[in-house]
């Protein structure tokens, strides 16, 4: 019996765009922005600092001569706001208030960094000036627990740190290689269309 969920951030929350993130990091300078950046996990400083490994503020500074210029907080962070393709379907945070009050536990699980995150827990998130953390029980984010997806030890750390049952827990995301995790721990998982409303999905998967 399932009495907790656990999400995916990008992709499944909110709407991936990964061809628009390449064009605003090329709009600061990256000129190369294709080759690093990556629709699942980051590489070299991208994924040090989704790793928890270096500071926003040592992001930025490793990316400057990058771009061959110096940048401000407020660029580095428009460049990463080029994933978030449309505005957060609030459908889809209803849907996570609807299943808290059904007694389920909702967690998020992503890997992500501050830049993306600050967002995330702004008024600006979604159209009711709610940040991300509201609609959920607790978030679990890769470069605060300095662990990633598709990484094991991540999914043990939720488990561990919420008190959860592997087997009494679903895990939604798009990545094939993230589910192939989760369910080497036993939790029970949804491969979700990235961008798509897993809504009625995982209403079937309750009634199993």
């Amino acid at each position: 019996m399932i009495k907790n969920i656990a999400f995916d951030f990008g992709g499944v929350i909110f709407d991936l765009a990964y061809e628009r993130a390449v064009e605003t990091f090329k709009k600061i300078g990256l000129a190369d922005a294709d080759q690093r950046l990556d629709r699942y996990h980051q590489r070299g400083i991208f994924e040090d600092l989704e790793s928890g490994r270096i500071t926003a503020d040592a992001f930025r500074r490793q990316l400057e001569p990058l771009c061959h210029r110096p940048l401000t907080y407020e660029e580095v962070q428009g460049a990463w706001l080029g994933y978030v393709g449309n505005p957060v379907d609030e459908r889809k945070l209803q849907y996570l208030e609807e299943l808290r009050s059904r007694g389920y536990r909702t967690f998020l699980l992503s890997n992500t960094n501050p830049y993306v995150q600050a967002w995330a827990e702004s008024a600006r998130f979604s159209a009711a000036g709610r940040p991300l953390s509201s609609y959920l029980e607790k978030c679990y984010c890769s470069y605060e627990v300095g662990l990633m997806k598709p990484d094991p030890a991540i999914f043990r750390y939720m488990l561990d740190d919420a008190r959860l049952q592997a087997g009494e827990t679903l895990f939604l995301d798009d990545s094939p290689a993230n589910i192939a995790a989760a369910e080497q721990l036993g939790i029970q998982t949804l491969l979700v269309e990235k961008n798509g409303d897993w809504r009625e999905a995982i209403e079937v998967k309750l009634k199993d």
